[in-house]
């Protein structure tokens, strides 16, 4: 299907919701650290509602390692930045959606990357700095998994 990376996610409420997001879609879910929580404190098992071990859940060290296993995938990357909207793209089996960190987003390095298919927004009212992670993963996970006729899904 489709995979989730989050890049140094910082919160641990929303990499839960984003777990269950995973389970629930049948995505699967890359972290790749530093993360700014435990991956066992509670915050993350309580909004993750004991869905661990329904999602598939990988983790790297830093974004070099996570692309030596993933180098040859499309990567589209999210950001306030970029000018292209997430509706704009047609999403396909094997896509992977990158989202940074909620205090920093993605940097500017990885932003640029070669690796890097397209720079992708939602839209926002102008005064808006940005959407909680969970809520922007949700929206994008929900358009690609549609593009693609809900496959596998009830």
């Amino acid at each position: 299907m489709f995979d989730i990376v989050l890049h140094e996610p910082q919160i641990a409420p929303n990499t839960g919701n984003i777990i269950r997001l995973a389970a629930n879609t049948g995505f699967r879910l890359h972290l790749i650290e530093p993360l700014g929580f435990d991956f066992e404190e509670k915050k993350l098992r309580r909004a993750g509602l004991d869905y661990h071990d329904l999602a598939n859940v990988s983790r790297y060290p830093d974004f070099e390692a996570f692309l030596e296993v993933h180098h040859d995938r499309r990567i589209f990357a999210f950001s306030t930045k970029a000018s292209a909207q997430y509706s704009d793209v047609e999403y396909q089996e094997g896509d992977m959606l990158l989202f940074g960190s909620e205090t920093a987003g993605l940097p500017q390095v990885i932003l640029d990357g070669a690796a890097i298919a397209d720079k992708l927004r939602l839209p926002m009212c102008q005064t808006s700095r940005s959407l909680n992670l969970s809520n922007a993963v949700s929206v994008v996970c929900y358009e690609a998994w549609r593009q693609n006729g809900f496959q596998g899904g009830a």
